[in-house]
Parts: C-alpha cells; structure tokens; sequence
C-alpha cells in the first residue's frame, strides 16, 4: 500500500521537453516511475529518448490521457505559465498533479486552487513549490531522490524539501511507505491534513512523521485533527525555532506574529494532541526510533 501513488501510477510530465523537465523525467525514469508521456503542445507528436525508453510528447493532458490513460501528471513548468498548465490538468481531471515549479505568484497559486475546488475537487493537487512524492520501490512523482531510502512502514509529510530528505536518510534502514512533500507557499493543495488522514487510512503505515515551519497555523490546524482523528503515533519536527519573531521567513513565505505561527507555539499545539516533538530532525528520528523499537 501507498498514499496517493503506487506502482501502477501511470504518470506524464508537464515541461518534460525544458532542461529541468528532461533531467528529473530521466531520474524518475530511473526510481521506475511509470511515465507514459509528456506535454508540450509545440512538440506534439515527436518522441524523446531517456536512455533507451523512448517516451512520446502529446498537445495536452486531455490528449495524453485518452492515448495513454494517464492518472498523474507531473509539473515542470516555469512561473508564468504554470497557472495555466495546472487548470488544463484540472480541466482534464487528471485525478492527480503534482507542481514542482518555484516561484509561482500566490494570486495564481489562490486562482488555480480555487478552480479546482469549484470543479469539484477531482484533481488533487500537491505544492506547488514542493519536491513531490514517493512511494519507495514503487514511482517517484517530482525531485526527492529516489536512493536515499527503501521501503518501510513510516509515513512522511514535510512541508521543507531539504528536511523531507534528511529524514528519510536518517531513518532509512527502517523505510517508507510514502513521503510527500507539500511545499511551503502561503497556498497549496494538499495539506498536513490530508497526508494525515490518508496514512492513517493506510494499513501499511505504522507510524506517521510530520515536518512543518513557522508561519501560518497549518500545523495547530494538523494538531487539532490528530488528536481527533489520528490513533497512529505521530512524531514531529517544527522549522524555526531560532527564527526572530516579526521576521518574514523567505523560504517559506512565512510571517510570525504574535504566539500564533511561532516554532514554540507550534511545537505545544502538537504535544497537547499526544505528538512527540524533536528540537532537531535528528532528535526526532530517534523518537521515531524508540516508537518503532528500532
């Protein structure tokens, strides 16, 4: 079992044909992600070679999944254009779509969020600006690499891409069932909520880790719903904690003001829903360890 990705995903890439696009297309390619075309209405009908696996190039999502049948898409496209790739991908109910792409404007970001909730919530988006997800063994949808763990039974979700990483090496003779990383723009798709309730519907998920930052209340939002909703132990890790108040935080776009949207505050909100918090992601993989008896 996995979240949101499997082995039978059959996965095509917005902006396969760009630099970014061709170099992570081949790297998935690699991790055995199932990647059935690409996207580029101005290269439509030609064919790129990854190393022996000729992958075709459709006008559009919609085209790519009648030929190919196509559940995932993948976005490599760059900021101007990407509002419009992923209401495309919307408009063609690809059940999934994951927007790897920095630096996407938030109004755009509000925009396609807001058209696919009005259509009904049939494309689950993830990020934009976030690495993507995993299913070790299995597909790789995005840029977290694909060698640095194997499969297990800890649930990842991670709004930092750098953390996502350094907590799958750290705990990676343990394993992952899935490890998403959300991103951590003012608006995205999936949330620490949804991963939260998706791995705890997983039976192959015995222990779920949850990486936040400063900023925003997404993660007393996460809390209230854990102690809710969540019987599976949950460990986390809050970015931050050095971070002065009243600062913007430019990676995260993130403003702290008041208690609310602190590391600290945080922090607390999680510990008062039985969450295990560490001060560094090291000290919360090892509360990952004890937990698991490893």
């Amino acid at each position: 079992m996995a979240i949101f990705l499997t082995k039978d995903s059959k996965v095509i890439v917005q902006g396969m044909t760009g630099a970014t696009g061709m170099k992570h297309t081949k790297l998935m390619l690699g991790d055995g992600t199932n990647i059935v075309g690409g996207v580029n209405p101005r290269k439509a009908g030609t064919e790129v070679d990854f190393d022996g696996t000729s992958v075709p190039v459709f006008g559009s999502v919609k085209e790519a999944m009648e030929k190919t049948g196509a559940n995932v898409s993948v976005l490599f496209v760059p900021p101007a254009f990407a509002k419009a790739a992923v209401v495309e991908a919307i408009d063609a109910e690809i059940p999934l779509a994951v927007v790897i792409t920095e630096g996407i404007a938030v109004h755009d970001s509000a925009a396609f969020w807001a058209y696919a909730k009005a259509k009904g919530n049939k494309t689950r988006i993830i990020g934009p600006n976030c690495p993507g997800l995993i299913t070790p063994g299995q597909s790789n949808a995005g840029i977290i690499p694909g060698d640095i763990t194997k499969p297990g039974r800890i649930g990842l979700v991670s709004k930092s891409g750098t953390l996502t990483y350094q907590m799958m090496y750290e705990l990676r003779d343990i394993g992952f069932s899935s490890a998403v990383g959300i991103g951590g723009d003012p608006v995205i798709g999936t949330t620490h909520i949804d991963a939260l309730k998706a791995f705890q519907d997983d039976p192959d998920t015995d222990l779920i880790v949850m990486i936040g930052e400063i900023g925003g209340d997404a993660e007393e939002r996460a809390a209230d719903f854990i102690k809710a909703n969540v019987t599976k132990p949950v460990v986390g890790y809050v970015a931050g904690f050095t971070a002065p108040e009243g600062k913007t935080m430019g990676h995260a776009g993130a403003i702290v003001s008041g208690s609310s949207g602190t590391a600290q505050a945080k922090k607390e909100a999680l510990e008062a829903a039985g969450v295990k918090v560490g001060k560094t992601p090291s000290e919360t993989a090892l509360l990952a360890r004890e937990i698991l008896g490893g």
